[in-house]
């Protein structure tokens, strides 16, 4: 009887449950999806370290599923809720005839199991193809052979996925219980008789707080985006996201009483059809919703921030291998035999002194790399900088990267090359190449501040003493080059100087840049990963050579964006799914309110298409003032983050954002359509 009871009641309001089931439906595929990303990548034949970097990649996004199914968890309990307020007279009713409230906890537990069984087994339908589609972007990110394709059901991500949300539902089921106990017979039946008081604050004192709200935002974009070199990310850093959280709250508290002020101001505009209507409904629901609107605010600040930063530090990190990584491989040899590394404590001390002696090339034959593979090969030095360290070179000018970068110091060592030297290094990196005099040196760079700085230092005139030499800037400006093979632009600088200014001075490091002989592609996978093996093998401890290859280059960049990019993704999903669900079911739940009022202005004659219009105007200020805040936000957020990552060389953002805002029209448009369709049916009866 019961189970019959609750599927006609399901039946009978199902439009009712269309957001809540739409968003158990989105819920769920999302969750799928992302944990069954181990079992689609496990059948990929890839190289064992390209294997590695994917088990990571999953081990993290195992790790948000638990914060993810925390949110999902959070935003079923809150529909819950809002059903139990759509059906308040419904219950009342229940009561009445004499059903007790265990019965009628026992009737909405069997409707949330139905709904909740049928949302899994769609979700897990339609996540099962979708995923499918995932594997595909997987393997052509990481360049998989997927030669052994085959359609893959995730059996460990479904018992995951029935797990987390059977949870949420016996947690919800006990909410839903709890709600039903604390039922009165007569707030129940004169529920939808009862409206919404019309509290106003007062309207002088919320624009003085909405002004001076956007004062405090505005000085925290000033901080993070001019300042943003001077400010400690300790210490201030951790004051300006306050300050900024509790600004947005106060931008949400006064906005019911600024706006009406504002709108009353403007005679023609509030006066226009039922728009003072609009206004002062806005307002006063306004009031009840400050800590929502604020939470979902910052929500949609994250979800814009997350995916665009994450899909253009990706898209920039594929973009620098292309530029800092110009050879198959790169060995770097240190020259110098002092430090603890050489010390009587090291069992091979001895055996690296000897190593330090012999040519890059010799040392790689005895370690077992075959070399005669090597097709053409650069040698470059590095110099011994005889005590020139950053503060001498730079001064002053240095304070504004101290804070930024923990890798630089006043007491940094510079590196010394020669002008030969380097000008080979440009050839490989396709850079520009030197041209100095007798007593000229360069600087050369590819971080932008420091760049920035060694500009002005160039500018300046400032001279240099080294190795008896006084050498004066050769150029006004830093050359922006590298030296290394990276993923990022972490050269901070190199100087260059005449052959004849280094000699006497000892060579510390060794450079070999090699490109391999032909080979397809997959020969020079597997001699690549051989070389890599080889020298982190015990055989190889007696020698300091280390070695960076493109190809493990790419790995690293492709692995760290796929999984900043996919941790982006699903975080932000889920949140932009939690902020539209938690407006729409806030404002269908009230909707019942809006019967009366809606009524009132068809007896005085007003027709439905101006009443369609007040209601599309009202939900859409709901829906329009978070995103807009939020976006605002967004735009000083992302100039932050840029700013901070321009070791990765990050770039434009513009189709990045491109992405973005489809993902958010499409998610968040969709439930502002959805949540109007409700309402309007809802007012009409």
């Amino acid at each position: 009887m019961l189970f019959k009871l609750a599927f006609k009641n399901i039946r009978k309001s199902i439009k009712d449950y269309a957001i809540y089931f739409l968003t158990l439906l989105i819920g769920v595929i999302i969750f799928y999806v992302f944990n069954a990303i181990e079992t689609q990548t496990a059948m990929m034949n890839v190289q064992k370290s390209t294997y590695d970097i994917i088990q990571l990649m999953n081990s993290f996004l195992s790790g948000v599923s638990v914060f993810v199914a925390i949110v999902l968890g959070a935003l079923i309990v809150y529909a819950s809720n809002f059903l139990i307020k759509r059906r308040n007279k419904e219950f009342g009713i229940y009561l009445t005839l004499g059903m007790s409230k265990g019965r009628m906890s026992a009737i909405l537990f069997v409707e949330t199991l139905l709904v909740g069984v049928i949302s899994l087994i769609l979700g897990l339908g339609l996540g099962v193809v979708l995923s499918q589609f995932m594997s595909i972007v997987v393997s052509n990110i990481f360049e998989a052979d997927m030669t052994g394709f085959r359609f893959v059901f995730s059996m460990a991500a479904a018992v995951k996925t029935c797990i987390y949300f059977g949870i949420m539902y016996l947690v919800s089921m006990l909410f839903n219980a709890i709600s039903i106990s604390r039922c009165k017979l007569i707030d129940l039946l004169h529920a939808n008789k009862k409206s919404e008081k019309l509290k106003l604050r007062n309207p002088i004192l919320c624009l003085i707080i909405f002004i001076a709200a956007w004062v405090i935002l505005g000085v925290c974009y000033y901080l993070v985006n001019v300042k943003i070199n001077e400010i400690s990310p300790r210490k201030d850093m951790p004051i300006i996201i306050v300050a900024g959280c509790i600004a947005t709250f106060l931008v949400f508290w006064s906005i019911s009483g600024s706006i009406l002020t504002v709108a009353r101001a403007m005679k023609k505009l509030y006066y226009r059809k039922l728009n003072s209507f609009t206004f002062r409904q806005f307002s006063s629901k306004a009031n009840t919703m400050v800590i929502s609107m604020s939470l979902i605010c910052l929500m949609l600040f994250l979800t814009i921030t997350m995916l665009g930063s994450s899909i253009s530090l990706s898209r920039s990190m594929n973009k620098n291998i292309r530029e800092l990584a110009p050879c198959d491989a790169i060995f770097v040899k240190p020259l110098g035999i002092t430090g603890s590394l050489y010390g009587g404590d090291n069992p091979y001390a001895d055996a690296l002194k000897e190593d330090a002696k012999k040519p890059i090339i010799q040392s790689l034959n005895e370690g077992g790399v075959d070399c005669s593979l090597f097709d053409e090969t650069t040698t470059a030095f590095y110099y011994d900088c005889l005590g020139l360290n950053m503060d001498k070179t730079l001064g002053e000018n240095l304070k504004p990267a101290l804070g930024m970068y923990m890798f630089i110091a006043p007491d940094s060592f510079e590196g010394i090359m020669t002008e030969s030297d380097y000008n080979k290094v440009a050839h490989v990196f396709g850079a520009e190449e030197v041209t100095l005099g007798k007593n000229e040196y360069a600087m050369v760079a590819n971080l932008e501040i420091m760049i920035k700085i060694r500009s002005e230092v160039m500018e300046s005139g400032r001279e240099l003493e080294y190795n008896g030499f006084t050498l004066k800037p050769a150029y006004d400006r830093c050359l922006e080059g590298s030296v290394f093979m990276s993923e990022t632009r972490s050269n901070e600088g190199v100087i260059v100087v005449p052959d004849e200014a280094v000699s006497g001075v000892n060579k510390t490091k060794e450079i070999l840049y090699v490109d391999y002989a032909a080979m397809s592609r997959q020969e020079l996978l597997d001699y690549d990963e051989k070389i890599v093996e080889q020298m982190n093998s015990i055989h190889y401890i007696s020698t300091t050579t280390s070695v960076d290859t493109r190809e493990g280059l790419k790995r690293d960049s492709v692995g760290l964006g796929a999984t900043l990019t996919f941790i982006s993704l699903y975080i932000g999903i889920v949140f932009l799914i939690a902020s539209a669900a938690i407006i729409s079911l806030k404002e269908v739940s009230e909707s019942t309110d809006n019967i009366e009022r809606f009524a009132v202005l068809r007896r005085i004659g007003t027709d439905e298409h101006m009443i369609d219009m007040a209601l599309f105007k009202q939900i859409g200020m709901f829906f329009l003032f978070p995103i807009t805040v939020a976006a605002i936000h967004s735009v000083f957020g992302l100039n932050m983050v840029k700013k901070i990552f321009e070791s990765f060389g990050m770039g434009s953002l513009g189709i990045p954002l491109l992405i973005t805002a489809i993902i958010i029209v499409a998610v968040y448009g969709g439930y502002f359509l959805l949540t109007y369709a409700t309402g309007r049916r809802i007012i009409k009866g």
